[in-house]
């Protein structure tokens, strides 16, 4: 991770070095929020391939996604979906905290996933900083079917695990830098998390920050790759073998193996990876990698999933294929196998058109930023024709609020998996208090986030004592820094009407935010432009939602939320798919 079981090897006659290069890859394979991979292929799973990725205070978190192919892949549930299994995720922990880069692994029918809840408000020196668990599941289809975790002591993150040809089962992981820098590892108990001796294997190759560790074994040596300096532009993959798995261990005179920096290229910050092998013995790699414009310093959705093919000849070091949008690779599984290529679940690249008034759970694509309070969302309100009712949180876009004593934001988001796309919600609305508010955003965390909403406010120069009006209102926040609003009368026509909210982003450098009545797109108004400049998502990523909140306390604690509440009844996301900077 870098800051959000050992590998199946299946035995072929055709080496790496006869394979040939004959399949095209598109890049990113998972596009959006889907930072710190670990993927794995199961062939006893109708020859599948799954990832897990980093979700910070996203919930539910850690998403699993599937393919048959490596290019098409599924949302089909998620590692972390109820209160039970982290209570503790209920504290207020911000955007840089939360899960860290789990690492996905199967072995005996069983997958297995370590990984890391991070209280990022505590000392750095603090042990109880980190809460690293495993969770088990021997159905990844079903989000129900991942356990409660046992926990292990490890005074860091990213951890990763493996199984040696004796059984024994290590854990690998990496302390804060700060703190002491290098790759630690120890034997570990499954079933009860208890460790043996920590072992100092490898301080990398000398970059800051050496995180992300995985071990894996191949023609007698234990090699151990890493990433190394952050994850910003300098970010890259490093390696190291070993003929005994605690080492010690020699680098690769050829480190780093994997990096897009000093480069013009359309993706950067390449680093945190992770191999596998495919049915017919090829070898592969997923990283992260950011889309970036450098000219105008636009990173559109942050840290995404890539695919790269892999050379690793018999007694060598792999040689990976350095990230690309649009780059050749082995030959990709096959495509033709007609209902056996599909996977339930939701295309990660694909778009939306959601009903609300014919859907009444939420769908399994759509988020909340740490845990909901459930009471504020009604997927099955009384009047059918309503669609999805949402009543107001306290806590606002920018609060860093739990779900304890009644907290969460009331919000919606889903992950923008595309750098050119439009979102929109259709809805109505009853906002009575002063600064109540609805409406849309873009949002990374409370600290970065644009929107458009409707909210009740009191106008300057009237006398306070006067109804407050509904007002279209642009606002939000770059990095803790307030940005410049705009706000204009909602026309008296449209306020009985269902309303369409709408961001756009038809270009690399700007979002334009638009509200008119659904039934008549003619109508539809520009309130604001944004550059998308001001939603940096760096560490996590980037989210299209929809929210509400209220600054009426006694409302909210007395439990009233009659007429308070936003409905949806239609939400859509249509996108283009970039590879390319164009």
């Amino acid at each position: 991770m870098n800051l959000p079981l050992r590998l199946a090897l299946f035995l072929s006659c055709l080496a790496d070095a006869t394979s040939a290069l004959n399949s095209t890859i598109l890049n990113p394979i998972l596009p959006g929020f889907y930072p710190d991979p670990s993927c794995i292929f199961v062939k006893e799973f109708d020859g599948t391939f799954f990832c897990a990725s980093s979700s910070f205070v996203a919930f539910p978190g850690i998403p699993i996604t599937a393919s048959k192919d490596l290019q098409n892949w599924t949302l089909i549930g998620h590692a972390f979906s109820r209160h039970d299994q982290l209570p503790e995720f209920a504290s207020p922990i911000t955007e840089v905290g939360g899960i860290w880069a789990p690492t996905l692994r199967y072995n005996n029918g069983t997958f297995f996933l370590t990984t890391t809840l991070v209280f990022d408000y505590l000392p750095v020196n603090d042990s109880s900083r980190w809460r690293n668990f495993i969770l088990t599941s021997t159905d990844p289809y079903d989000s129900a079917s991942w356990s409660d975790p046992p926990h292990f002591e490890a005074d860091g993150y990213d951890s990763s695990l493996f199984w040696d040809d004796d059984g024994q089962v290590y854990v690998t992981w990496a302390p804060l830098a700060e703190v002491r820098s290098g790759i630690f590892q120890s034997t570990i108990d499954l079933n009860t998390g208890n460790v043996g001796k920590v072992v100092n294997i490898w301080n990398g190759t000398g970059g800051a920050a050496p995180e992300g560790p995985h071990v894996y074994k191949k023609d007698g040596f234990y090699y151990l790759v890493i990433a190394e300096r952050g994850t910003f532009l300098n970010h890259m993959v490093t390696i190291a073998r070993a003929t005994s798995v605690n080492g010690p261990y020699e680098a690769n005179p050829d480190n780093p193996i994997l990096t897009n920096a000093n480069s013009t290229d359309y993706f950067q910050a390449a680093g945190h990876a992770d191999l596998f092998q495919d049915v017919g013995g090829s070898w592969w790699g997923v990283a992260h990698a950011t889309r970036v414009n450098l000219q105008n310093r636009v990173f559109p959705m942050g840290r995404e999933t890539v695919l790269f093919p892999v050379t690793w000849k018999p007694g060598q070091w792999p040689v990976p294929t350095q990230v690309e949008g649009i780059m050749s690779g082995w030959e990709l599984p096959p495509t033709d196998l007609g209902k056996n290529m599909m996977i339930a679940g939701q295309d990660v690249a694909g778009t939306d058109a959601i009903d609300f008034t014919t859907v009444h759970l939420k769908p399994s694509h759509l988020v909340h930023w740490r845990y909901p309070n459930e009471s504020k969302y009604n997927f099955s309100p009384d009047d059918p024709s309503c669609g999805l009712q949402l009543a107001p949180s306290f806590g606002n876009l920018s609060s860093v609020v739990s779900n304890t004593n009644g907290g969460g934001l009331s919000l919606l988001a889903r992950r923008q998996s595309h750098s050119l796309f439009t979102f929109s919600i259709d809805m109505t609305f009853s906002l009575d208090q002063e600064g109540d508010e609805a409406g849309v955003t873009v949002f990374v965390s409370e600290k970065t986030h644009i929107e458009l909403g409707v909210v009740q406010m009191i106008q300057t120069g009237t006398n306070i004592t006067a109804h407050a009006t509904p007002l279209l209102r642009f606002q939000g926040a770059s990095n803790g820094t307030l940005i410049e609003s705009s706000s204009l009368v909602l026309p008296q026509e449209w306020r009985d009407q269902m309303l369409r909210m709408e961001i756009k982003a038809s270009n690399a450098t700007h979002y334009a935010f638009s509200a008119g009545p659904a039934a008549y797109q003619s109508q539809m108004m520009t309130v604001a432009y944004a550059r998308a400049s001001l939603v940096r998502p760096i560490f996590t990523g980037k989210q299209q939602a929809s929210s509400i909140q209220s600054l009426s306390v006694d409302k909210l604690t007395n439990g009233n939320t009659q007429g308070h509440c936003l409905e949806h009844t239609q939400r859509r996301t249509t996108s283009i798919r970039q590879h390319t900077l164009v």
